[in-house]
């Protein structure tokens, strides 16, 4: 049916789906006119970009500002480029995944400026056709794969054709590090290259500002003076004691107690040898540099005057002291040291880099890749067009008609996967930030909240499931399961919540029954833990008693209360035996006036009294069960009511079937079949001691032991 509107010329046709008529999108003009459709008639309004069963890429076109949401103005936006760009809106609809280049509008600005880039990518490609499809614009790298320029501000080596320039491109990218280009190799920017030339003049700016006292060796005498430093202050104040007093000298000399106690090799004890001092101390307050040190330490003192005093036989503290104070200015120049970076290169080849001054050469190069900028983004933007043409009508079918959903050969871009729990599964799985239970109560689903995770693929998730079909007795928080995604890989799904909300007209019917069944079962099961703590109770004290008082009395005071204890419990036994059969035999006086067909209308009116509310409701609810307050809850804004009614919710849900089996043991089967006997005889016993006794009553019959 079509149905013109007041305010547009377009003509709109409709569908009821749902529960709720629909603007069907069926055409390519349909989704031309998309803005002039009344947003009031939009199934939804927004829906996030991610957690959905979507070709991701399209999802992040569609969504203009990048800020996760896909709105009804960015539907549109996207709506009216497509047909703008192409010249045949058709295509939309026919779910393709290539084009022929003539599709694309030359009249149009955009259109040949993507018809054009269309044709470079091919050409890149090195393919020779009319059409272009996704597998040709969905590798960046393939596309771009051995070009000088790509538009992105990387240059790489392939772009300078002077080899030395390439060499620099590629000894910058060490020294500073790479970024990727298009095409998928290792290059750099205008941003690294003046940092680059910045560090290197830092560097050569610093290294002749250098100052060592010890020429080339300075670094190493450093670092071996360094290696002593410590212990020799220790040295000089273990001597400046023994000058104080003489008699500390046993004390922080050499400990010959302490040598005694090194057990075993000594060679290899030389981490306990070095705990001593570096020599003997004395109150002359000199450190021998030739002979008298401490094994342990003869190679690092060797080391340190070979390059420091290499003349000199000893050293007192001053002169120890001079030698430190003239690496103060080495050290103050290398915690300033600038351009480290390119450290590795060598003084001589930074020197030689600054020297020759490419820097300028680099920026030209960085430049003109820049000027294919808008070509290279035309290029990505094929991929755009190919990947909406083949999406952007599926979407919309979720997004303006949620038909999807209702389509039981497909499914809607929120169902993450299926659910296998308590002998059924279920489709309706919706990945959901967490239980929301205060917003989904309000759809009268039965939601299952579940944590899946997958040791595996290392992923986790929160699921909401809806149960649609089957009963709830066995479901309860911490139950496990397992999910499946779409794509098949399984998770682990515990129970964390659940809304309660009635699930079949079945389950209503014996909802009544099964709460009694419940209550019963728990004051039965109170009532017996009482009884047993009581009697417990009463077993203690009597045996308590038993060991405190002579035996014969105690039996005789264990004997009367046992007496007095079953009397009573007989006698209510009794009391309550005897009101059941004097309610039994008041029905069963009331039937016999009563025929059969009576009997069972009244059975059948007792049934319902119980049960018809329950199902009433129940009924009323499933009619009004809506999947808008769970998509809601995550994240979406629904404009239209998406009912899940009786009939549509069996399909959701999945119950098992078996067929009806006969156990292969034969003796099994004797025994069944003997008990089913057994049964139907007691059943048939009953029922005609029931027919007796009614006739009885009507005095059709005479029972001898029934007259009074």
């Amino acid at each position: 049916m079509r149905r013109k509107k007041k305010d547009n010329s377009y003509k709109w046709s409709f569908a009821s789906v749902g529960g709720t008529v629909r603007v069907n999108i069926k055409s390519g003009e349909d989704i031309r006119h998309l803005g002039e459709l009344d947003r009031k008639m939009w199934t939804v309004l927004s829906c996030p970009v991610t957690g959905l069963e979507f070709d991701q890429k399209a999802l992040k076109y569609m969504d203009c500002d990048a800020d996760g949401k896909i709105r009804v103005d960015e539907v549109i936006r996207t709506a009216q480029w497509l047909t703008r760009i192409l010249s045949d809106a058709e295509l939309l609809v026919k779910d393709v995944d290539s084009i022929p280049l003539e599709a694309f509008n030359k009249a149009d600005e955009d259109g040949a400026r993507l018809e054009a880039s269309a044709r470079q990518i091919l050409g890149n490609l090195g393919l020779e056709k009319d059409s272009i499809g996704l597998e040709d614009t969905s590798d960046n790298a393939k596309i771009f794969a051995g070009t000088r320029f790509n538009g992105d501000g990387i240059i790489t080596p392939l772009s300078a054709e002077d080899e030395k320039l390439a060499a620099l491109v590629g000894e910058i990218g060490k020294a500073m590090g790479t970024v990727k280009d298009r095409s998928g190799e290792d290059g750099i920017d205008a941003d690294k290259i003046e940092a680059f030339y910045t560090a290197a003049a830092d560097f050569v700016a610093w290294t002749e500002a250098g100052v060592f006292p010890f020429g080339d060796a300075t670094a190493d005498a450093l670092a071996a003076v360094e290696a002593l430093k410590d212990k020799v202050a220790d040295y000089f104040m273990r001597c400046k004691l023994i000058a104080f007093d003489p008699d500390a000298a046993p004390v922080v000399g050499v400990s010959a107690e302490k040598l005694a106690a090194i057990e075993g090799n000594l060679a290899l004890a030389a981490d306990k040898i070095g705990l001593e001092p570096i020599a003997a101390p004395s109150a002359a307050g000199k450190l021998p540099l030739k002979d008298g040190i401490n094994p342990a330490w003869k190679a690092a003192v060797d080391k340190m005057a070979a390059l420091v005093m290499p003349k000199k036989k000893e050293i007192t503290e001053d002169e120890w002291n001079e030698v430190l104070a003239k690496f103060a200015p080495y050290t103050a120049w290398m915690a300033e040291k600038k351009g480290s970076e390119v450290e590795a290169l060598g003084i001589d080849a930074v020197k030689e880099i600054l020297k020759e001054d490419k820097k300028a050469d680099l920026l030209a190069l960085v430049e003109e890749d820049k000027k294919l900028e808008a070509e290279a983004l035309s290029i990505e933007e094929v991929d755009k067009v190919l990947r909406l043409v083949k999406y952007f009508h599926p979407f919309l079918n979720n997004y303006v008609v949620l038909a999807d959903f209702y389509n039981p050969k497909k499914k809607a871009i929120f169902q993450a996967g299926r659910l296998y729990i308590d002998q059924r599964s279920t489709d309706l799985c919706i990945r959901v930030a967490g239980p929301s239970p205060e917003i989904s109560s309000l759809s009268g689903m039965y939601i299952l909240y579940c944590a899946c995770k997958s040791d595996k693929l290392g992923k986790a998730m929160n699921i909401a499931a809806v149960l649609t079909d089957g009963d709830v007795d066995g479901l309860r928080p911490g139950k496990n399961a397992v999910f499946y995604d779409r794509e098949g890989n399984d998770y682990t799904a515990t129970v964390t919540s659940i809304v309660d909300n009635p699930i079949s007209l079945r389950q209503a019917f014996w909802a009544p029954y099964r709460k009694v069944g419940r209550w019963i079962s728990e004051k039965t099961d109170k009532a017996a833990a009482e009884k047993n703590d009581k009697s417990l109770a009463g077993f203690t004290a009597a045996a308590d008693n038993a060991t405190t008082a002579p035996a014969a009395d105690g039996a005789a005071k264990a004997s009367a209360f046992d007496i007095a204890k079953f009397a009573g419990i007989f006698a209510a036994i009794g009391m309550a035996l005897g009101f059941l059969l004097d309610a039994l035999v008041a029905v069963v006086k009331g039937a016999a006036t009563l025929k059969i067909w009576q009997l069972l209308l009244i059975i059948v009116a007792i049934l319902l009294v119980i049960s018809l509310p329950s199902v009433f409701i129940a009924w009323r609810k499933l009619r009004r069960r809506d999947l808008g307050p769970v998509l809601n809850a995550n994240g979406w804004a629904i404009n239209a009511r998406s009912l899940v009614r009786i009939k549509f919710g069996r399909t959701l849900t999945k119950l098992a079937k078996y067929p009806k089996l006969s156990a292969v043991d034969p003796r099994a089967r004797r025994r069944a079949r003997a008990w089913r006997i057994v049964l139907w005889v007691f059943l048939a016993l009953l029922v005609a001691a029931g027919v007796l006794y009614i006739l009885h009553l009507r005095g059709v019959v005479s029972i001898p032991f029934l007259i009074k």
